[in-house]
């Protein structure tokens, strides 16, 4: 990589760190806040309902400003504004709507990442794959840290310190773009078939993207309450070692951080596999592994569901590389940061019915059931894929046999 490159792989990395430290932070708050704020917790969830919203809604809007405006004036805003709200939610905490305008403060500036972030590497990197593949690894890091470092903070100062370490950090990213200055990318005009893209294509990958948005935003928000039911003999062996003040839940959330890191783990292999591999064909293959691995993990429990859990998130977020890599091969440069936009938006707004599709299927088959149910999405998933193969493969033979013609 150059010096351009380092710099804008640096930047993106820390916000994508960022973004997904920031939609976190709330989650692992909502217990003590119940407390603070003589809430129940419903109530308390309530008032993270804009912050998810907008996080999800504002992607594709986000990401038309960037094609008109560029990536590097967002990137600054993201920091700036995620930082300033993080420090209104501290200062306002004990006011419930004050505390709700600025969790969506969060959302509405932690929405620029995704489509901005991921369009500034595919216009800006040349080795496309590797780049998404470290940019990945740092989304997950920031899966990891989010709980940890929050739920460290409120043990020791409260909820209040949390939303402080919140600002401060995003404010962090001003001073990094200072440090480490971007260049937009140039324009440039698009021949006519790149300018096409791949529509049809495109359109394909947005119906896996989809399906794999509501895979992962359901085992995401399942799997803390399926470790924690489902491992008794763990907790037994864990309770005698350190003392039977450890609980349940916090030994599924550490164990949950830990399947997040190997998640880490899968997106940065993902990235790096991307370089010798076709990104469909790799695509594929991981999806196709979380088929097994899903309906394993239905069926087992203690260390067995920890290690099928491991390999089922590895496979699952070590998706996003290529996926990406996709999304930048099959759409005109010069719409990046739109079509990234439209992944995310719909990826996210789709994938969110997966919160409630979990619930049901618990309430009504058991909590087993849920992962049988993501299995048969990953099914559907790897059906999408294929079809996306077949769809390419046909493409180009036309292509060639219509030069041939011309020829």
């Amino acid at each position: 990589m150059n010096s351009a490159e380092r710099r804008i792989l640096i930047v993106t990395n820390f916000g994508h760190f960022l973004t997904h430290y920031n939609m976190l932070v709330f989650p692992a708050l909502v217990l003590p806040l119940t407390g603070t704020l003589n809430l129940s917790m419903a109530q308390v969830l309530e008032l993270s309902f804009w912050q998810y919203l907008l996080f999800g809604l504002t992607a594709l809007p986000w990401g038309v400003a960037a094609d008109r405006v560029g990536g590097r004036p967002l990137m600054m805003l993201m920091f700036v504004g995620a930082g300033l709200s993080g420090l209104a939610a501290a200062f306002w905490m004990d006011s419930p709507w004050l505390l709700s305008l600025s969790l969506a403060g969060v959302g509405l500036f932690s929405g620029i990442y995704h489509p901005i972030g991921m369009g500034m590497i595919s216009k800006g990197v040349r080795n496309i794959s590797m780049a998404m593949g470290y940019n990945a690894m740092f989304g997950g890091l920031g899966l990891v840290v989010a709980p940890l470092v929050t739920g460290l903070f409120n043990w020791i100062w409260g909820p209040r310190a949390a939303f402080f370490v919140l600002g401060a950090i995003n404010l962090i990213g001003i001073g990094l773009m200072a440090f480490c200055p971007l260049v937009d990318a140039p324009r440039h005009e698009e021949r006519s078939s790149e300018a096409n893209g791949m529509l049809a294509a495109f359109v394909i990958l947005l119906v896996a993207m989809m399906l794999g948005g509501v895979a992962y935003t359901g085992s995401s928000v399942i799997i803390t309450a399926f470790m924690e039911l489902k491992s008794p003999n763990v907790l037994e062996v864990v309770s005698n070692i350190f003392g039977r003040g450890v609980s349940g839940n916090l030994l599924a959330t550490v164990t949950t951080s830990f399947v997040f890191a190997v998640g880490a783990t899968g997106q940065y292999v993902g990235g790096r596999l991307g370089q010798r591999f076709d990104p469909k064909f790799l695509y594929l293959v991981f999806h196709v592994i979380c088929v097994p691995a899903a309906f394993l993990v239905a069926l087992s429990q203690d260390a067995a569901l920890v290690a099928f859990s491991a390999v089922y998130f590895f496979c699952l977020l070590g998706t996003q590389p290529p996926e990406n890599t996709l999304v930048a091969h099959f759409t005109p440069r010069r719409l990046h940061h739109s079509a990234f936009g439209l992944k995310f938006i719909l990826t996210f707004g789709v994938g969110s019915l997966a919160v409630k599709m979990m619930g049901r299927i618990d309430a009504i088959w058991g909590i087993s059931a849920t992962f049988v149910a993501l299995g048969l999405v990953s099914v559907a998933l790897v059906s999408s894929v294929l079809v996306l193969i077949w769809w390419t493969n046909h493409s180009a033979v036309v292509a060639v046999e219509g030069e041939r013609q011309l020829t």
